[in-house]
């Protein structure tokens, strides 16, 4: 319920702002993603995704990155993605 009223929060307060201002605040909020997620970069036909557990996703809004670690083949490997073609979903 507590994720529900903030993101509702979150929305109403994106809708006053301009195009531009709404894209710094959505990178800002990035920082406080901890939890589950699947990270899909799509440029083109090219898509790549990987599943953050148990992670954080971050961002570096004046460089325009997401970055984040995950789990590949057992090994534990840094990411970084540029934010204007990455999408972040939230999964159990």
């Amino acid at each position: 319920m507590k994720k529900i009223i903030i993101t509702l929060g979150f929305s109403l307060l994106l809708s006053a702002c301009s195009e531009e201002q709404q894209n710094k605040l959505s990178r800002l909020g990035v920082t406080w993603l901890e939890g589950n997620y699947r990270v899909t970069y799509a440029d083109g036909e090219h898509v790549k995704a990987w599943i953050v557990r148990d992670g954080k996703v971050t961002s570096e809004p004046a460089k325009g990155y997401y970055y984040f670690w995950v789990d590949v083949q057992g090994k534990s490997r840094y990411v970084q993605t540029p934010i204007a073609r990455t999408y972040i979903e939230e999964i159990d």
